[in-house]
């Protein structure tokens, strides 16, 4: 049995047949090209669906289900986009108009819920009942899976993790709010602590790795750095893993998961963000003194995981 999971993003649509082990056995792939209108955007979902079904030698008579991953606030009982400022979606019954363009079952869910969802059923949360998914990017996404299903509150506008707040009349976030997990632990925030370290100390090894042109700068420099001994990245690497553990030890004190995971580019950093992390969190967590314990992982399918997720969500 064969599913096409779309990951639907500011930037791209990539869409994948997935197999019944998870496997993405072909991938298609569009501009999403915003500002557009949904009818457009749309049909390149389905064109970019019908690509990857043809790649992987089949009709679309051969596909299960189709299920899409969406940046905003989504319904998704009723297949509608309630409010996606990146797209600039507002109430777009996402689900029956990609049906009138593929004519198979469709199912929609928030990208960050999607992603969460794949690494539970194949990647990082794989047989954990209570699991949350971080995704550091741009922003901080979060998806959070408990007792095997999808939280997404009752408004569906719920597992917004990065806009917990973790400093007090802190730097201001894109949310409206000040001091959020997410304007301290978003690879942007790491660019921009980095930045700022550069400046404070012009002597920094960061000047070299960046080529002296400050605009290069990218979330690996202060770990970079750090690993060369310079005494700006060390410093900018240990604040910022430690913002970092601050929101997760957050996310663990309220859920208490068997599983929780660390996405995005800047988690391919591994063991060297991984655990220092843990060794903040055995200090904060409340649960400290009982014998089981969450797990602190990197998680596993990296970009891979919103398409897995998206077309398993019809077994959610």
């Amino acid at each position: 049995m064969y599913r096409i999971g779309i990951d639907l993003g500011g930037t791209n649509i990539v869409a994948g047949v997935v197999d019944d082990d998870y496997k993405i056995i072909s991938a298609a792939k569009r501009k999403t090209n915003c500002p557009r209108s949904a009818e457009e955007i749309i049909a390149d979902m389905a064109a970019a669906a019908k690509e990857a079904a043809e790649k992987a030698g089949l009709s679309m008579s051969g596909i299960e289900s189709v299920g899409v991953g969406s940046p905003g606030a989504i319904d998704p009982i009723n297949g509608v986009v309630c409010f996606s400022n990146n797209l600039e979606f507002y109430d777009v019954p996402m689900a029956e108009m990609l049906y009138k363009h593929l004519n198979k079952k469709i199912y929609i869910e928030n990208d960050a819920n999607s992603a969460a969802y794949g690494e539970y059923i194949a990647g990082a949360g794989k047989g954990a009942e209570n699991f949350v998914a971080i995704t550091l990017g741009t922003g901080v996404g979060g998806g959070i899976i408990i007792d095997g299903k999808i939280y997404s509150g009752s408004n569906y506008a719920g597992a917004e993790i990065g806009h917990t707040v973790i400093c007090m009349g802190g730097e201001g976030c894109t949310c409206g709010r000040q001091g959020c997990f997410e304007a301290y632990a978003s690879a942007t925030a790491l660019i921009r602590q980095t930045k700022q370290a550069m400046i404070r100390y012009p002597e920094s090894k960061m000047w070299d790795m960046c080529g002296g042109d400050i605009r290069n700068v990218s979330g690996k420099t202060a770990f970079d750095a750090m690993r060369a001994g310079d005494g700006a990245g060390i410093k900018v690497a240990r604040k910022y893993t430690e913002y970092l553990a601050i929101g997760i030890s957050n996310c663990i004190n309220i859920f208490q998961p068997d599983v929780i995971c660390i996405g995005g580019g800047i988690s391919k950093e591994g063991d060297t963000i991984v655990e220092p992390v843990r060794e903040y969190v055995k200090g904060e967590n409340f649960a400290r003194n009982i014998k089981k314990q969450t797990e602190i992982k990197v998680a596993a399918l990296g970009n891979d995981a919103g398409i897995i997720g998206a077309a398993f969500l019809d077994c959610k």
